[in-house]
């Protein structure tokens, strides 16, 4: 036999002795690709949201179409398994653009996977935003919502550039420059802004180290409340479980409200339910800034906030709404961003009155009408005055 072809016939041998052995196997099936896909436009940006693929996952690719509808080869942005959202900024209002995601697997090199449902949106430039449509508040609420941000202070955020919506957010509504979370760390805060005390916890223990038979925010509000938990995996649940953090869904430590959390306390959904009184939304560990970016969190309220706007119970002129955050990352004194937002707020209202969570607290008891006033709440300064409530 010929010398190259015994060489040809050795290399042959080589690669199914290979196959056969499992050294070099036929491609790994694709990881299953991410799901519910969404842009919400906003000022020369678009922000993104998608549900997370299952499996174990590396990351995310965020492919962006060309102006003649093809997919280009490389991705617009890639994030860690942890951020299922990207704001895409610096874009032409008035101009359509279209995107898909895929998601990557633990592989080296990784898998992709085929690319979830594709979703567009058109920039506009920021209207007038959500407040400063009424002359005066209600004569009576009938919801208010909640939404806690994690680990940041005041400086972070505004006047950041790494957060150009809330910034844009503060600048439509209201923003209090001087509100203070009570302690660290995360439970604690959590505990204290929905029933007027820490309760005596001083970590981040789960409910069934702190069970808690006390009246709180969701008592007062008895079958009316809803927490709204980004991540849970199944109703009111009492241990963590990837990206949801139980520490931050404080409904979850009361016992005298254990059977309303059953069905009550949620995952959130796409389009959040605001039917209830009272709304506690949580986003989940990187969306609410703990495990990811400041710009993360950002993206993620510029895709959030407006569906609330948007909805039934907003427009209806008799909703309120508070952005917060549960407490600083210990360089200012426990200074934290807030913002505050209801038809009635005069845009550009910067507060420099010293305000908590109590203050938050007491003033949600007043927009619902309810009694008593909980712990620290009862001494707290409300801020019905200074946002125009």
């Amino acid at each position: 036999m010929p010398a190259m072809s015994k060489l040809a016939s050795l290399i042959l041998l080589f690669v199914i002795v290979i196959a056969g052995t499992g050294i070099a196997t036929a491609a790994k099936p694709p990881v299953k690709p991410p799901a519910n896909l969404t842009a919400t436009p906003g000022d020369q940006r678009i922000a993104l949201t998608w549900t997370a693929a299952a499996g174990k996952i590396s990351g995310y690719r965020v492919y962006r179409a060309n102006p003649d509808g093809s997919w280009p080869a490389t991705p617009r942005a890639t994030t860690p398994a942890t951020q299922t959202s990207f704001t895409d900024t610096g874009l032409t209002n008035g101009t359509s653009y279209t995107y898909r995601v895929t998601a990557l697997d633990s592989a080296t090199p990784p898998h992709e996977s085929a690319p979830s449902n594709t979703a567009s949106a058109t920039p506009a430039a920021a209207s007038a935003g959500p407040c400063g449509t009424a002359a005066s508040p209600p004569a009576s609420y009938d919801h208010v919502v909640w939404i806690v941000m994690e680990n940041h202070a005041y400086s972070e955020v505004i006047g950041s550039a790494n957060a150009p919506y809330e910034n844009q957010l503060a600048a439509q509504c209201g923003s209090a420059s001087r509100m203070f979370a009570e302690t660290h760390p995360s439970l604690p805060n959590y505990i204290a802004m929905t029933s007027g005390s820490p309760q005596g916890i001083t970590d981040d223990n789960d409910p069934s180290s702190h069970p808690l038979a006390v009246p709180s925010i969701f008592s007062l509000t008895a079958g009316t409340w809803r927490a709204l938990e980004e991540s849970m995996p199944s109703n009111c649940l009492l241990t963590s479980s990837g990206q949801y953090a139980v520490r931050h869904n404080p409904a979850a430590y009361y016992t005298n409200i254990r059977t309303e959390c059953a069905s009550l306390d949620v995952p959130l959904a796409a389009t959040p339910d605001l039917s209830a009184r009272f709304t506690f939304i949580t986003p989940n560990l990187c969306n609410d800034t703990h495990d990811c970016s400041v710009a993360t969190g950002d993206g993620w309220l510029a895709g959030e906030l407006p569906k609330i706007f948007a909805s039934a119970q907003y427009q209806a002129g008799r909703t309120a709404v508070f952005l917060t955050w549960d407490e600083d990352d210990s360089s200012m004194s426990n200074q934290i961003p807030t913002l505050v937002m209801a038809p009635s707020v005069t845009p550009g209202t910067a507060s420099a009155t010293t305000f908590d969570h109590y203050s938050m607290l007491r003033t949600t008891e007043e927009l619902l009408g309810l009694s008593p006033l909980l712990g620290n709440a009862a001494s707290a300064t409300s801020m019905r005055g200074a946002f125009g409530l």
